[in-house]
């Protein structure tokens, strides 16, 4: 049996039989893990005895140097702290739960006199009533567009009854809104319309339909057709939703149906949401590397972490799998967290059964598109950066790849643009232009070599000082160059010149997608569905975007900086001050007198060259 050192020894020793929790720490004394135990003496201990773990506990306990306990009365206190510690310290072996979505309710105020529908992200003990939750933001509009073609219930925000009568809007005009503000209907009348609104959003459509299909064959008897035709789309949007609320055949209580899949590597986590007897939508939550840990293990910490910040709480939780004895814990906890009665089941058979399985179906699913997506991705970077590395005779993986392109118009306010791919992927942090002072006109092979002469010595000045900051000194595995065997002969020569290893370098003509490496007398043709050549090709396309927008913007400025300079009396001086306080022509141009005195160096003779300039303009003068 290992020896954990006279330290750990003596605390395992001293290990008292209560409930409560423990930190384990590593070496730096940052806590890795945090648990909660009916028994800590027997529960910390199995951490340090010579058995069987899972993959994950095995590598947590090689990083355990030290631990901590927290003693709780109750078995409860101890669940309530482990949730409280792991939202607190964010340990790298517990499960955490990063998805902080909120769904969207609908609430309906019943305690004000004219009730509204409105959208929320929590749910408040207000007296309120609650709707949801729905899955999006299009998802609830489309509801509450819904509601108000068939309810004429008002959408504004004005506190009723109003002290005077008012006039009103248009809503009351065309019948979507019966006007409390102008004292056209009582309250009386508004809470009858108001309880069609909370049946239907209870999920009883059919008299939304009824009325809807009335309309629509009102409409097509008087020849209307175009409005018919609106009608029955909206017709189609509430059977569709109808469709998609699948009936849960129990009770019309509150029922959130938990499962979780997992694949040895990664577990995902699905829930269900049931609301008034109906299915109203569900979501899945990615737990990386849990998937060789106990099932019941890993639902009990998901659902502390989800209902801790969770906007519902509902009457009835049924979950897949838990472990013995804490179905009691979690179910009082979330009695004090709801302030209601709630029950945790994990049913064995009959109807809510065949709910959790469906939860559990919707969890392999959900985890097999994740893998399938996942793999997507890496066969498009990783995967793509790999192959390529291989046909271009690289003996390593091209980890940094680094894409070139110059952009000018007519050899003026030329400039090349350094993008970078890390493992396959943009790193837009690592972007760098480079204006191009040595070369006059129109030259992609000096601007090339000057371009990457300077990247490198950048690069050298970074490693020589040890600079804190380097933004060059990371250098690449591999370069693109937009171009052909001409293009690439000067950025090799230029990295040679600096006395720097050359990367690996091929050029990409753009004609053909040829791929050109040096001194080769043939090009490499991919096939075109191929990822790695899709991944020259973003790098490329990246390059040329990045460069062309800051060519632009240099263009703009120079642009107006030489409209400026028609104006007379106004010298780079004060050209630099207006663009600095105005930020473009069409500011200047619309500028009073009064403000572009308050320019530093503007004058009264300057203002008035200004306004003389801008009078011509507007009169056909010249720019």
């Amino acid at each position: 049996m290992k020896y954990w050192g006279e330290k750990l020894e003596e605390k395992i020793r001293m290990l008292p039989d209560s409930p409560g929790c423990y930190l384990m720490k590593d070496r730096a004394g940052e806590i890795i893990y945090v648990g909660k135990a009916v028994n800590l003496k027997n529960r910390v201990r199995s951490y340090f005895r010579d058995t069987a773990h899972t993959p994950k506990v095995e590598a947590m306990i090689s990083h355990i140097d030290d631990f901590d306990i927290l003693l709780c009365e109750t078995n409860l206190e101890a669940l309530i702290l482990e949730c409280n510690l792991i939202k607190l310290h964010r340990p790298y072996y517990n499960i955490l739960l990063k998805d902080d979505k909120h769904y969207p309710y609908l609430k309906v105020n019943m305690r004000v006199p004219f009730p509204r529908l409105e959208i929320c992200r929590k749910m408040e003990k207000d007296g309120a009533r609650y709707f949801g939750p729905y899955i999006g933001a299009s998802a609830v509009r489309q509801v509450m567009e819904a509601v108000r073609d068939v309810f004429p219930i008002r959408s504004c925000r004005q506190e009723l009854p109003p002290k005077t009568p008012r006039r009103p809007c248009v809503n009351y005009d065309i019948g979507r809104c019966l006007a409390p503000c102008a004292g056209k209907c009582s309250e009386e009348d508004y809470r009858d319309m108001i309880g069609g609104v909370l049946n239907f959003l209870g999920g009883d459509y059919e008299q939304v339909l009824a009325r809807l299909r009335k309309d629509m064959n009102e409409a097509a008897s008087v020849m209307r057709y175009e409005k018919a035709a609106r009608i029955r789309d909206k017709i189609r949007d509430v059977e569709g939703m109808m469709e998609r609320q699948i009936a849960a055949r129990t009770d019309r209580s509150e029922q959130d149906l938990i499962a979780v899949a997992q694949d040895g590597l990664d577990a995902m986590v699905e829930i269900l949401y049931i609301r008034g007897g109906r299915m109203v939508g569900g979501d899945h939550f990615s737990l990386p590397g849990e998937g060789g840990e106990d099932a019941g293990e890993v639902l009990a910490s998901f659902i502390t972490q989800y209902y801790e910040t969770a906007g519902l709480i509902p009457r009835n939780v049924l979950i897949q799998t838990l472990p013995e004895g804490s179905a009691d814990q979690l179910e009082t906890w979330l009695r004090q967290k709801k302030g209601s009665a709630v029950t945790v089941a994990t049913p064995r058979r009959g109807e809510k059964h065949e709910l959790v399985l469906l939860a559990e179906k919707n969890a392999r699913d959900a985890l097999e598109k994740r893998n399938a997506r996942r793999t997507v991705r890496e066969e498009r970077t990783t995967g793509a950066a790999e192959k390529l590395g291989r046909i271009l005779g690289m003996d390593h993986f091209p980890r940094r790849i680094e894409g070139y392109d110059i952009s000018n118009t007519q050899g003026e306010q030329s400039v090349a643009a350094m993008v970078v791919f890390i493992n396959g992927v943009p790193e837009r942090k690592e972007y760098r232009h480079f204006r191009i002072k040595s070369v006059e006109g129109a030259n992609d092979f000096a601007s090339l070599y000057e371009t990457l002469s300077r990247r490198y010595a950048h690069a050298a000045k970074e490693i020589r000082e040890g600079a804190a900051d380097a933004k060059f000194r990371d250098l690449p595995d591999l370069i693109l160059i937009d171009g052909g065997p001409q293009q690439l002969r000067f950025a090799r020569q230029a990295i040679a010149d600096q006395g720097a290893e050359i990367p690996c370098m091929f050029g990409l003509a753009e004609k053909r997608e040829e791929i050109w490496l040096p001194d080769a007398e043939e090009p490499i043709l991919l096939d075109h569905r191929t990822p790695e050549l899709q991944l020259v090709q973003r790098i490329r396309d990246e390059a040329h975007r990045f460069g062309i927008i800051h060519h632009r913007t240099l263009r703009g400025k120079a642009s107006i900086h030489s409209r400026l300079e028609d104006i007379p009396g106004i010298g780079p001086e004060r050209r630099k001050a207006l663009l600095r306080t105005f930020g473009s022509l069409k500011a200047i141009r619309q500028a009073s007198p009064e403000e572009l005195r308050q320019v530093k160096g503007m004058n009264a003779p300057a203002v008035e060259a200004v306004i003389r300039w801008r009078e011509a303009e507007q009169t056909g003068g010249k720019e």
